[in-house]
């Protein structure tokens, strides 16, 4: 496999990964904080922040050693697969939401879970795009498979944006239900507790069950996408890591105000879309780095914006929000 990382390179990041992670396991406070939407906001400018100094870093190093054209190049791969994962996490972030409110999680309980969440996404997707880049490097066409895959998987995502799934059939949840001595209540952030010399898993655990599977689910969505700009898997590792590492600021950020991005799921489909089809031409014409960044960044922005749009006429077309 082709990468611009050299080991001291991997060491350096793997380091700066398990610093940020600790301090996320330390921010905010004790057991059952509740994060306020100031707190969310400003560790989520942290989290950007750092990535993108990253990537500043990066450039810096690879215009002494490589050139400035390959520093252009490289970072500019990192900053759209960055892009491209931060935006596809918020499909995530809105799942949390639901799998939170079908269990009934108080929000002072989620923490926990959210940080397993985002540790358990980081070693999937480690696992994930070595696998992926192993292959990519063994068989050119498997490209086109990611390609057809992104291709139709956005299309399910804009023809089922409406619909909310019914947790109740998911089978995964029936499997436990059926093989589980669960509890009815909370007990904190216990996830099992014993009673009566058995040991039940609490609705907590459940919560967290459900939330990795999301992750694993999210991965298989998004990780082929960043192989369409590129295929260095320092590239795609440390784009993909660093835009879920503050998945947690993000989701208690969006928290009280996802039903504002009501079309938002409508650009990540399309960008999906976008991202499949430019696999699957990817031996025909090879769209520019720059280019892919223009067309994610217009469509997720202009998604943005036709929500907040809808939002604010639903606002106003609402008797209860008009002055008598």
């Amino acid at each position: 496999m082709e990468t611009i990382g050299t080991w001291w390179m991997w060491a350096g990041f793997f380091a700066i990964v398990l610093v940020m992670l600790a301090v996320d396991l330390l921010a905010g406070g004790g057991k059952q904080h509740r994060p306020s939407f100031k707190e969310a906001a400003s560790w989520s400018v942290v989290w950007v922040s750092v990535a993108f100094a990253f990537a500043g870093l990066l450039w810096w190093y690879l215009d002494g050693s490589a050139g400035r054209e390959v520093a252009n190049e490289k970072t500019l791969e990192y900053v759209t697969g960055y892009l491209i994962e931060k935006s596809l996490a918020v499909d995530n972030v809105f799942v949390w939401l639901m799998l939170f409110s079908f269990f009934a999680v108080p929000i002072e309980l989620q923490k926990r879970v959210l940080v397993y969440g985002v540790i358990g996404a980081i070693v999937m997707r480690t696992v994930m795009i070595f696998a992926g880049a192993w292959l990519i490097t063994q068989f050119h066409w498997m490209l086109y498979l990611f390609g057809a895959f992104l291709l139709v998987t956005g299309i399910k995502m804009w023809w089922f944006a409406e619909q909310k799934p019914n947790l109740d059939d998911n089978p995964l949840v029936k499997w436990m239900r059926g093989h589980m001595k669960i509890t009815t209540e909370f007990h904190g952030e216990r996830f099992f507790v014993m009673k009566d010399g058995l040991r039940y898993a609490t609705p907590l655990f459940l919560a967290l069950v459900l939330v990795e599977f999301s992750d694993l689910i999210f991965a298989v969505d998004s990780i082929p996408a960043i192989f369409a700009i590129t295929t260095d898997p320092f590239i795609v590792l440390t784009s993909n890591v660093f835009a879920i590492l503050g998945l947690r600021a993000m989701y208690f950020l969006l928290a009280d105000m996802a039903d504002r991005f009501s079309l938002l799921k409508y650009g990540l489909a399309l960008v999906l879309m976008f991202i499949g089809a430019k696999m699957l031409l990817i031996d025909l014409y090879k769209i520019p780095v720059a280019a892919s960044l223009g067309v994610v960044a217009a469509i997720i922005g202009i998604s943005i914006w036709l929500s907040l749009r809808r939002e604010a006429k639903q606002r106003l077309a609402d008797p209860a929000n008009q002055s008598v």
